[in-house]
């Protein structure tokens, strides 16, 4: 059986994506692109589908709170109904039931046993 580490995303929550887009190009010196507005503004970093790396993105939130549990890692699977039946068997909390985000797949999101926000990634 192949293992392979299952991060495949991450999200950090900001109060002014212009701001944010600013200071992360000036100091990992790249550029974000936008994705589309009907899922609030967001821009991602870059993304190389050949390449082992991860992405994401920088996500505006209008009622944000600078905290430490500001950045959402998320895991890909299978489906992320296999995940979520056993979320609160092991002590966690479904926040964000199996979303659909178009021809990116589906994510959901969950509150981990010592109170993490995490997603889940998965194209069926």
């Amino acid at each position: 059986m192949t293992h392979q580490n299952p991060v495949c995303w991450f999200d950090i929550q900001v109060a002014n994506i212009d701001r944010a887009k600013k200071f992360y190009e000036s100091v990992f010196d790249v550029q974000f692109t936008d994705l589309p507005m009907e899922w609030g503004r967001q821009s991602f970093f870059p993304f190389y589908h050949e390449s082992p790396n991860i992405s994401g993105a920088l996500v505006e939130k209008k009622d944000m709170i600078p905290h430490p549990n500001a950045t959402i890692v998320y895991f890909e699977t299978e489906d992320c109904i296999t995940q979520e039946k056993r979320i609160e068997k092991a002590g966690g909390k479904v926040l964000q039931p199996k979303t659909n985000i178009g021809e990116f797949g589906y994510i959901s999101i969950f509150i981990d046993s010592e109170g993490n926000t995490i997603g889940l990634h998965s194209q069926k």
